[in-house]
């Protein structure tokens, strides 16, 4: 294949075509040098310049940076400069680095104050407060963030960064211990966690040596888990949600599977949110923060299932229920644990948002489409044309009403047969929780039946 030059990113790069034989190189746009080799097993971040001498054409070297596997784009663009700049300094950057010792890092800049050094811990704050919260980063992503660092990290909190970045081997043996103790999807998120905090201060610790040491460590593979239900699935499934205790918790498991949506972004959910004339749930602080934030169009299985919430929230928990959709004897007021028991409950949280994604499918809908109901972020450059507010009012509420219908129409005979599910489900059920739903909260009947 030919080369190619296109602005490198993490989802450009795993969009690259893999060359049936030979290679060829992805050039950056952005950084002149700087590309990735695509082979038919590997792709190499590299860097390319001319040394120098009395100003004159030396020779050229070609330096290879990481694996584009084992280490970020970012990562990578930073080492790329570091290496270009020495380039254009007549030093090749192999060289420099071996010529580098742990002790004399601060004399590199002459007659200059004495580098200070910024522990984990320090790092960790700034790169709560400076990052994760200025850029309305959500509770679950902080947290998620915080226990690597507070937990695994725990004994290194008052490490300086700089000694774990002259000592790489010292962070792979951790990432193999922590593989060893708590699982490799724990041990892969916690060395992205440090990796991301080291770059962040990076920026303002120059003195930091350049390779970001989690770059060293031999990432576990990672297996997206495939715990969705098929059409024929359903059926057992709904069975044992029609008799799980807490109503409340009954309607939040279905509008997951019904939405396809994270449990996280719907168990903040308000009745402000609904808006029954749009036959929207607005989601105002999804995976990814505030500016992710987006309008759910609902189907009328969904309208009917958000209504039977807010009419047994205002049953068991009257207070709560005034403020979230889905209430609960928590600190929160909300459902704050959306785990169940498999022995009660076979598929629960993301199970059922691959379960979405596997009825969207055999129900004729879309890849693209469904990425838009499930928020997903869209690859490619025309997709940036697409204005997803347009397509909601009809075409993506259209769909939505497919998916539901595929999920029910799977239910076949059992709706009426079964009786926990007809009692729940079925029609005198549904205009039960409808008339106690317009005497408690005066909605109007003909506006609620041209919603649902």
């Amino acid at each position: 294949m030919a080369d190619i030059r296109i602005l490198l990113t993490d989802k450009t790069i795993a969009q690259l075509p893999t060359p049936k034989d030979g290679r060829y190189l992805a050039r950056d746009t952005e950084l002149k040098g700087f590309f990735v080799v695509v082979g038919k097993r590997k792709r190499t971040f590299t860097v390319q310049g001319d040394l120098r001498q009395n100003g004159k054409r030396a020779s050229s070297v070609r330096v290879s940076i990481g694996d584009t596997s084992e280490m970020s784009t970012r990562t990578a663009r930073a080492t790329a400069k570091e290496y270009l700049a020495q380039i254009s300094k007549g030093k090749h950057p192999r060289a420099a680095k071996e010529e580098v010792q742990p002790a004399a890092a601060s004399e590199a800049v002459p007659n200059s104050m004495p580098a200070v050094e910024i522990t984990l811990r320090e790092a960790w704050q700034r790169y709560l407060e400076a990052h994760l919260i200025r850029k309305g980063r959500s509770e679950k992503t902080i947290s998620s963030y915080r226990d690597h660092v507070e937990r695994v990290f725990m004994e290194w909190l008052d490490t300086p960064l700089r000694e774990l970045g002259m000592d790489p081997a010292r962070v792979a043996k951790k990432h193999d211990e922590t593989t060893k103790t708590s699982g490799p999807y724990m041990a892969n998120g916690s060395m992205r966690t440090l990796r991301a905090i080291y770059n962040h201060a990076r920026k303002t610790n120059r003195s930091l040596p350049p390779d970001n040491p989690a770059d060293a460590v031999d990432w576990n593979q990672e297996e997206r888990r495939d715990t969705g239900m098929g059409n024929s699935d359903l059926k057992g499934w709904f069975a044992e949600l029609a008799v799980l205790d807490n109503p409340v918790r009954r309607e939040f498991h279905l509008f997951t599977l019904l939405s396809g949506s994270r449990p996280s972004a719907l168990q903040e959910a308000k009745p402000a949110h609904i808006d029954f004339r749009r036959r929207t749930l607005h989601i105002s602080k999804p995976k990814g923060g505030r500016k992710r934030a987006f309008d759910i169009p609902l189907s009328r299985e969904m309208i009917r299932c958000l209504v039977r919430a807010i009419r047994f929230g205002m049953k068991m928990y009257p207070t709560r229920a005034k403020e979230w959709v889905f209430p609960a004897e928590s600190e929160s007021g909300h459902i704050a644990e959306t785990k169940e028991d498999r022995d009660t409950l076979s598929k629960w949280g993301n199970d059922l948002r691959q379960t979405f994604r596997t009825i969207a499918t055999a129900a004729g809908v879309s890849e693209f489409d469904a990425k838009l109901l499930m928020n997903h972020s869209i690859p490619g450059v025309n997709a940036g044309y697409v204005t997803r507010h347009k397509l909601l009012e009809d075409h993506l509420r259209s769909q939505q009403q497919t998916i539901s219908r595929a999920v029910f129409t799977a239910l076949g005979a059992s709706l009426t047969n079964n009786r926990a599910l007809r009692n729940w489900l079925g029609r005198a059920a549904s205009r039960r929780a409808t008339q106690d739903f317009e005497t408690s909260t005066g909605l109007d009947r003909e506006e609620f039946w041209r919603a649902a």
